[in-house]
């Protein structure tokens, strides 16, 4: 059976391989994760006494933007409303509860698309389809459908072309009909071209749930590849990954994951063709925290030096032995390579292995050559047939890029 044609839309998304997500909202003033109103049972009436002091006094987006930018982000996803039923967008009337109501006095969601388009990043909406603070989501769940349709349709009207809704929280109520062909109706009627993903949450990773779908969700796990073959339309795939434990600000949690796991993470959501959405959650006042900063910073280095064929790159039929993968783009292939060590005297080298040839099955078409990304270095190779090995050479000395690139060009 074929496999469908991308409509463009989504082929673009997945062009763009690794966004940044961002979890702000009430509860970030509390540094103890997004969820705390509903783990901690804090009554609706004491947890609104956070909209009295959310002033967003350090929310800059248009540094977020860059910040996003520098890491080789191409699209951010901002929590626009989150569980807690605050939302940072002018709601038109429908409730106060929001960021132009509290102190902060400001549309963050109008800032937030400003300074994405000033950018050159594409700017996604995450809203909640459940709501700990309205009422009617437990006694009259047809008219918080309304109000769920209508804030969704603010989105959608009020901040020009955005690239998609992100969804969350129809897992809370999975014996309820939750009519999402109205919903997605409203999206498709002002945002044609927007991208609709419904986070299917962790028991449900990989499921598409509904024909509107435009991306399936891997939560907090890395993406298996997916079987496209007889489907209406074809569907992308992105995982979305904490660094720490919490989406929110955690000011306590301490668990954060290496910059190594997180650049092998970042390849292996591209091996099997999907995007990469890593978050981060700002503090009360809107910063991001130190050690998220320092660990895009450190990313976008990665992706400046090795990761740009991310990007284009598409899974190949070629085939690497352990971790090691290969992307095709543009006529040209792109080997991963894991575990490669350090280059240099035996004395000061730690664990001086991972060196020598890396083999490649699946390699058809004659090639000419074969070349590290970072210097340039042509590298020694043999071919017997679809059979390619290379000479892996180390890093040089003062670097280790963890996940290092070689690029293979083919005769004509």
């Amino acid at each position: 059976m074929a496999i469908p044609v991308p409509e463009k839309r989504i082929a673009d998304f997945e062009n763009m391989a690794f966004g940044m997500f961002i979890h702000y909202g009430l509860y970030s003033q509390m540094g103890c994760g997004e969820w705390i109103m509903n783990i901690a049972n804090i009554p609706v009436e004491e947890y609104k006494k956070l909209f009295d002091t959310f002033t967003a006094k350090d929310f800059d987006a248009r540094k977020i933007a860059k910040t996003a930018k520098a890491a080789g982000m191409r699209y951010i996803t901002l929590t626009t409303r989150h569980h807690d039923g605050f939302s940072l967008y002018d709601t038109k009337g429908l409730c106060d509860y929001d960021a132009p109501h509290s102190p902060a006095g400001r549309d963050l969601v109008r800032e937030f698309v400003d300074a994405c388009r000033e950018e050159g990043i594409m700017p996604m909406f995450y809203h909640t389809t459940l709501d700990w603070y309205q009422p009617s989501f437990k006694n009259d769940f047809k008219s918080y459908l309304k109000y769920l349709n209508d804030s969704v349709e603010v989105l959608c009207t009020e901040y020009g072309k955005i690239g998609g809704l992100w969804f969350d929280g129809n897992w809370s109520r999975p014996a309820s009909d939750w009519d999402p062909d109205t919903l997605y109706a409203t999206i498709r009627k002002h945002q044609p071209e927007a991208l609709i993903i419904d986070n299917t949450g962790l028991s449900g990773r990989g499921d598409i749930g509904h024909p509107e779908i435009d991306s399936v969700t891997f939560e907090q796990g890395r993406p298996t590849p997916l079987d496209r073959e007889g489907m209406t339309k074809y569907v992308a795939a992105e995982m979305c990954h904490t660094m720490n434990d919490h989406w929110g600000f955690g000011e306590g949690d301490f668990n954060y994951k290496s910059l190594p796991s997180m650049i092998e993470t970042l390849c292996a959501c591209r091996k099997v063709g999907a995007n990469y959405l890593l978050n981060v959650g700002p503090d009360g006042d809107g910063n991001i925290v130190p050690m998220q900063k320092v660990m895009l910073e450190y990313i976008g280095k990665w992706m400046n030096t090795c990761g740009q064929s991310l990007y284009r790159g598409r899974p190949a039929k070629v085939c690497g032995e352990f971790k090691n993968f290969a992307l095709e783009a543009d006529g040209r292939l792109y080997l991963y390579i894991h575990d490669l060590n350090v280059a240099g005297d035996a004395n000061v080298i730690v664990d001086g292995g991972g060196r020598g040839f890396k083999y490649f099955k699946n390699v058809s078409g004659k090639v000419k050559s074969v070349r590290w990304t970072d210097t340039g270095e042509e590298l020694d190779f043999v071919q017997h047939g679809e059979n390619l090995w290379f000479n892996a050479t180390g890093f040089p000395y003062g670097c280790n890029y963890v996940v290092r690139v070689a690029e293979v060009e083919f005769e004509n």
